[in-house]
């Protein structure tokens, strides 16, 4: 707003950036956050490899062999750092965290990985703390 109140001040315009937010208000426009939505082209043999990968893992369980998936989620910082998360809490039960997420501030980082035996249906998860791998 205040971006726009200079420029078009510059245009000759006299406008604060109160009457900017008002007018952009009422042609409808509000706060919106950025929104992941371009995923980009898709491989043409995305199918067919995952089609592979399949069948592949379904000769191998055939013949009792193992089949496992591995994942890794993304870093965290650990401390007192907000996350977007919900909680069921009492009427005036806060919880409290710090207003920056400065690296420099962190206990460390979480760098959390699976392993999931498909076949078995059991997983396990590791929490890397040091250095900057699970």
């Amino acid at each position: 707003m205040r971006n726009l109140s200079r420029k078009l001040k510059r245009d000759g315009y006299d406008v604060s950036h109160r009457t900017v937010r008002i007018m952009l208000h009422d042609k409808g426009y509000s706060l919106k956050n950025n929104k992941k939505s371009n995923e980009g082209k898709s491989d043409p043999d995305r199918d067919e490899r995952f089609r592979h990968i399949y069948h592949t893992a379904m000769d191998f369980m055939k013949e009792n062999q193992p089949v496992i998936s591995v994942d890794m989620k993304k870093k965290e910082l650990i401390g007192n750092f907000k996350n977007n998360g919900k909680e069921w809490k009492p009427e005036g039960d806060y919880d409290h965290f710090s207003v920056y997420d400065f690296p420099a501030d962190a206990d460390g980082k979480a760098i959390p990985y699976g392993v999931y035996d498909v076949k078995r249906n059991e997983g396990w998860v590791n929490v890397g703390l040091e250095h900057d791998t699970a």
